[in-house]
């Protein structure tokens, strides 16, 4: 009968320890069976001749290949008949050397790194698990299972812990790293993508709106620049004409993209970039204004704060099941799994590197694993391991007293038979 593809990859039904019990009581049975009929056999056909006595050789010579096997398959587990022969009982006497050649067998032979490697790869595990994942109601659950565990872990994080983090791993590394290179490199990718002009905006609109709303004020600082023998409605009518230039001139660069001012906030800016990228004493007052800002006690408060700040936000933002956090993680994870189908380039790279990150790991941690084969088998009783052992193969050793049956009564049929030519 030919099994189809679904039937051979079906899972096979675990066999329950009752039903091995029964199984080896049936085999059991049927050895023993054979034996007492070879023995009936052998009585019925005692000191005939003929074709009988033929049958007598092959009756007595099975009974001696079925006696014979029935003392080997029994004095692997126990000593035939209660008696102390020499060799026999091996399980109970030699359990932990057979634990400890059965964790080194499956060392040598299952989790070698040719082994692991070729199965891993066989069983395809990056493709079926990007298109489990690909189908976006497995990609949410992932997510909402993932999620408890980022979460507690996020909780974990106290206030001194984060303080810890601050002071002893994030201030030490920014100040032995040196800034100005990037800080420049970024200053001028800025200004070169015109990233900054939003904020020179909303200056220039902040700039123009406080001059309008404080016009005593700036008369007053100009009005306390005149010179003290000029008549006070001379310095009036200047200080008034001064405000109102100093207005037109910040609501000009408020309305005008192309205003000279803002021409010079861009040349100074990337000046500035490339001072810090390539002008030594730029980039030593740059370091050095660094260094003066962490010396600063503030900063690390600052610093905890911000954390704290994003911990409660991520935990905020991981509770809501309909949140963007969430909906854009699951949604991320979906595409990346469709991805990783499309692009077969892609796959073979996660293949690899996952085949090897699981080669490590078995590299590193299996003796950890196969040492559990041993530590069993020695924590067991020395009957309860010859049990256990001998309920999982000793239906099959039944074969063997079977066959030494059979082929005993052959071998003694052929003898018989050669004797008589002779």
């Amino acid at each position: 009968m030919t099994l189809t593809t679904d039937q051979a990859s079906a899972p096979r039904t675990p066999v329950t320890d009752e039903a091995r019990r029964a199984g080896l009581r049936q085999m059991r049975l049927v050895a023993t069976g054979l034996l007492v009929l070879m023995a009936v056999v052998y009585v019925l056909t005692h000191g005939r001749d003929g074709v009988w006595g033929y049958v007598n050789a092959g009756a007595e010579a099975g009974m001696i290949g079925a006696i014979a096997d029935w003392f080997a398959v029994t004095a692997l587990f126990r000593h035939p008949l209660g008696l102390p022969i020499p060799h026999t009982a091996l399980v109970r006497r030699r359990k932990d050397e057979l634990g400890a050649s059965l964790e080194q067998f499956v060392s040598d032979n299952f989790l070698t790194p040719q082994v692991l490697r070729e199965k891993y790869l066989d069983a395809e595990v990056v493709r079926r698990l990007a298109a489990w994942v690909a189908q976006p109601e497995h990609a949410e659950r992932v997510v909402a299972e993932a999620v408890p565990f980022v979460r507690r872990g996020v909780e974990r994080i106290d206030e001194h812990e984060l303080r810890t983090l601050v002071d002893n791993l994030v201030i030490p590394r920014v100040r032995r790293e040196p800034l100005s290179s990037i800080a420049g490199h970024l200053m001028a990718r800025i200004v070169e993508d015109g990233s900054h002009h939003g904020l020179v905006d909303l200056g220039a609109r902040e700039l123009h709106a406080w001059l309008a709303l404080h016009q005593d004020e700036v008369e007053a600082i100009v009005r306390s620049r005149a010179p003290q023998w000029s008549p006070a409605w001379v310095n009036d009518q200047v200080t008034r004409r001064v405000y109102q230039e100093v207005l037109r001139w910040a609501r000009d660069i408020k309305d005008d993209p192309q205003h000279n001012v803002r021409h010079a906030v861009d040349s100074y800016l990337a000046e500035l970039g490339q001072d810090l990228q390539h002008d030594p004493r730029t980039a030593a007052r740059f370091e050095s204004l660094k260094e003066r800002l962490l010396d600063h006690p503030q900063v690390s408060d600052t610093g905890v704060r911000l954390a704290e700040t994003l911990r409660q936000t991520l935990v905020e933002a991981l509770d809501d099941p309909t949140g963007h956090l969430r909906t854009r993680l699951a949604t991320e994870l979906a595409a990346l799994g469709r991805r990783t189908l499309e692009d077969e380039a892609l796959r073979a790279r996660l293949d690899a590197w996952s085949a090897d990150v699981v080669v490590d790991l078995v590299g590193r941690y299996g003796p950890e694993l196969t040492s559990v084969i041993s530590s069993t088998i020695q924590r067991w009783d020395a009957q309860e391991a010859s049990d256990k052992i001998e309920l999982h193969v000793g239906r099959d050793l039944q074969f063997i007293r079977l066959n030494g049956t059979v082929v005993g009564a052959l071998v003694g049929l052929f003898i018989h038979t050669v004797s008589q030519f002779l």
